[in-house]
């Protein structure tokens, strides 16, 4: 399958239809460095969340990743799934597939480039640094005829940077705007020196949830790399397994996945774990980028005041601040914690639709949805928690 002159684009059925050092050298060539940007398209990521049967044929999650090569050489990859529904995407499609089925269409299925389960921003048109300057353009065209030769519904791709997003744009895809709340760093030197920009009455709240949550003699370690102990591991599922039944009915990701991830992405993981009389009560799960901490799962068996906010927002800026870390993006979603001084910023995300009539109907609700999106942050930033100038 050819896009341009130059290029070829195949799809592999399996991150492993292709070799890691051939495809990190597209997701993350920084990594021969120190940490990739973000761990999320790294192939031993993409691998655990496969292997493990988290994101498999069989959880609708059916691997088409594209792998742009010109005289054989591999110069960029795109994570890329058929989907056989909307879930552990974070980007709200529900009411587009109720739309195009009533009028007798079938939305499924329909091809996603994402990482899997993970609502964090990041590049989806990997590319290596020397490859030729159409790349992206390449494996975006690659993406858009596999949707139309197979005659699907649609082509997604979400939390993808704000350079793509543009970029997409130039070529005809739609694009659609969300928020998140991040938290960053604005050099502190510890949570005490970021508490002083507050407001004094938000500081004063965030000192008193922080005594409050580990009142009850509740002690909180950072666990990293082989520190990470297989009694961690099972205690954390647990708490996994509750909150991801409650949230979403079942979770997504698998027993073999935590397994996977200790044995090749053990220091990309930062587990923080609360322990009250000997037992493991609560926990969190987040991964390490080059500049970021990106907050992933909690969950608990024991319920304390604030333990929550503790556990995944100020210890995640804790050890943000102790890693050196630019920001903390604590995932989807959660006006609660603007007052925590996690403020909102733009999330991306570009669509292809084939069907001219479907495609003017959502392009028309994409830029009353941007409009409304730019107001929000606006409004939510000129009530955040910080002290104001003057």
């Amino acid at each position: 399958m050819s896009d341009e002159p130059g290029f070829t684009i195949d799809v592999c059925s399996s991150i492993n239809d292709i070799s890691a050092a051939a495809w990190d050298a597209c997701a993350c060539p920084e990594a021969t460095e120190g940490r990739p940007i973000d761990p999320f398209t790294t192939h031993r990521f993409l691998s655990a969340v496969e292997e493990s049967g988290s994101a498999a044929p069989r959880t609708g999650w059916a691997p088409r990743h594209l792998i742009a090569k010109v005289e054989g050489a591999v110069v960029g990859v795109m994570p890329l799934y058929a989907k056989g529904h909307s879930q552990g995407e974070f980007v709200f499609d529900h009411n587009w597939a109720h739309a195009w089925e009533s009028a007798g269409g079938d939305y499924y299925p329909k091809l996603q480039s994402a990482a899997p389960f993970t609502p964090a921003t990041g590049r989806r048109l990997l590319t290596a640094p020397d490859a030729p300057q159409s790349t992206d353009i390449a494996l975006i065209e690659g993406a858009v005829q596999l949707t139309e030769s197979n005659r699907l519904s649609s082509f997604h791709m979400t939390f993808c940077t704000e350079e793509e997003w543009l970029r997409g744009e130039e070529i005809g895809l739609l694009r659609r705007q969300d928020q998140q709340f991040h938290w960053v760093n604005d050099g502190f030197a510890d949570f005490g020196e970021f508490l002083q920009t507050l407001a004094s009455r938000k500081r004063k709240q965030l000192r008193k949830e922080r005594e409050r949550a580990v009142a009850n003699d509740i002690e909180i370690v950072h666990l990293t790399g082989d520190a990470i102990e297989p009694e961690h591991w099972d205690a954390f599922w647990y708490f996994y397994q509750d909150t991801g039944a409650r949230k979403w009915g079942q979770p997504y990701l698998t027993r073999e996945f935590f397994e996977i991830a200790q044995e090749t992405m053990r220091d990309d993981i930062l587990l923080i774990m609360c322990k009250r009389e000997g037992r493991w009560i609560a926990g969190a799960l987040n991964f390490i980028g080059r500049d970021t901490l990106y907050g992933r799962y909690w969950g608990c068996n024991e319920d304390h005041p604030f333990l929550h906010f503790e556990t995944c927002y100020y210890q995640a800026i804790d050890a943000a601040i102790s890693l050196g870390l630019k920001r903390v993006e604590a995932g989807a979603q959660g006006a609660h914690k603007l007052a925590r001084g996690y403020l909102p910023c733009a999330t991306y995300s570009l669509h292809y639709i084939p069907d001219p009539g479907f495609r003017n109907a959502v392009s028309d609700y994409l830029v009353r949805e941007r409009e409304a999106v730019d107001q929000e942050i606006e409004f939510l930033l000129d009530r955040g928690p910080f002290k104001r100038e003057g």
